[in-house]
């Protein structure tokens, strides 16, 4: 799959304002700073679709791509920055259970993780709530290039084990900065929409 066109048509914290719900819908969540921005640049082949933030915690409404006219993906507010007042954290929860709840497209969140690191509270979290939903499957273990290809197997057992992960589930190595990775999720990602629409 190669993604041609890529266009930002909503940024809302508000289910009023989301694009119609008549496409397929992919979503992205993670922790904040995990990467999420600059996996959407690497996977549209764009320097600045998404705005990569320095500060994390940046992405406080849920942003709305439409991918060559024919799906959405759905960059989920960042989780579990600690500089963030209980109070925002707890109304961007309420934020990602309704747009869960109440999308008909949504057919997969791929969760991400950093892969130096054993996923945190919040990703077991996230991922529990993604089972519970039906919408787990899929994790990219980001900054791929932090790490050498020996220790792939060992961190993804590590991420695997963490998050509960059952065996057919997926843990893709994606580096933004080395631009390795992605073809493997794109694939992944032309599986779902192929398979959601039978």
């Amino acid at each position: 799959m190669e993604i041609k066109k890529a266009e930002l048509v909503a940024v809302t914290a508000d289910p009023k304002q989301y694009p119609p719900d008549e496409l397929y819908e992919i979503a992205f969540a993670g922790r904040s700073n995990v990467g999420k921005s600059s996996l959407l640049n690497l996977l549209t082949n764009r320097k600045k679709l998404a705005r990569v933030s320095q500060s994390p915690g940046k992405t406080r409404t849920i942003n709305f791509y439409e991918i060559n006219d024919s799906f959405r993906i759905v960059d989920l507010p960042g989780y579990g920055y600690a500089k963030v007042s209980k109070s925002v954290s707890e109304s961007w929860g309420k934020m990602m259970e309704r747009y869960f709840e109440t999308r008909q497209g949504l057919l997969k969140v791929i969760q991400l993780v950093d892969i130096r690191h054993e996923p945190s509270k919040q990703d077991v979290q996230m991922y529990d709530y993604l089972k519970h939903y039906g919408l787990d499957g899929i994790v990219v273990a980001t900054k791929a290039d932090k790490i050498s290809r020996n220790q792939y197997q060992k961190s993804e057992k590590v991420i695997r084990q963490t998050l509960g992960m059952k065996p057919e589930d997926k843990v893709i190595p994606i580096s933004s900065l080395k631009k390795t990775g992605h073809e493997k999720l794109l694939e992944e990602i032309e599986k779902i929409l192929i398979d959601g629409s039978m």
